[in-house]
């Protein structure tokens, strides 16, 4: 069971409600195979559960970290915890012996993929002891075409044209701009 691919388990609210330790007790409970992505640091407070988990069954952790630039993270992911504090996160597991890994996503053509900072982000997962580090291209599907347009509009209209380009046949950038981001994050 993958948790975390559609929606963030940790949002803020799982900070009140408590929802997410007894899943993850239930997973144990069956030797469930089980993994989960989030944003947020908060997955942190279920550790002595993970511990239990790794130790029964196949389990890992991944935290998205799309930017370290202040700038770029305040526009494009307002109201989450600070990349650093994720990337810290990742450190914390991986010392306790809980598998994480990081995802450099999405990757945001001329907002997070110059090679500096994708490359500060690497050496952070790195020295983090990351299990693993990947990129995934911004996929713009459904209403989140429009919401991001709309974005651009305000933030970063010298960028339309590109998007436009970019995302003229559907949800997703063409196979050459797929490549090029994926390189980014081979070292």
């Amino acid at each position: 069971v993958a948790l975390g691919t559609n929606t963030d388990p940790y949002q803020w609210v799982e900070g009140r409600y408590r929802l997410m330790e007894g899943i993850w007790e239930a997973m144990r409970d069956a030797a469930n195979p089980c993994s989960v992505l989030t944003k947020s640091p908060l997955l942190l407070r279920d550790l002595p559960v993970f511990k239990q988990l790794v130790e029964r069954t196949e389990f890992s952790t991944a935290l998205s970290v799309p930017t370290i630039d202040e700038k770029a993270w305040r526009e494009t992911e307002p109201h989450t915890p600070h990349p650093r504090r994720r990337l810290e996160a990742v450190a914390e597991l991986n010392r306790q012996g809980v598998p994480c890994s990081v995802i450099i996503g999405p990757l945001i053509p001329g907002v997070n993929d110059s090679p500096e900072q994708v490359d500060e982000i690497l050496e952070i997962a790195g020295e983090a002891g990351a299990t693993n580090i990947t990129g995934i291209p911004l996929h713009l599907r459904g209403e989140v075409r429009d919401i991001w347009f709309d974005w651009l509009r305000q933030y970063r209209p010298d960028l339309i044209p590109r998007y436009e380009k970019l995302y003229r046949r559907g949800a997703y950038v063409p196979a050459a701009e797929k490549k090029r981001l994926g390189e980014l994050t081979k070292h």
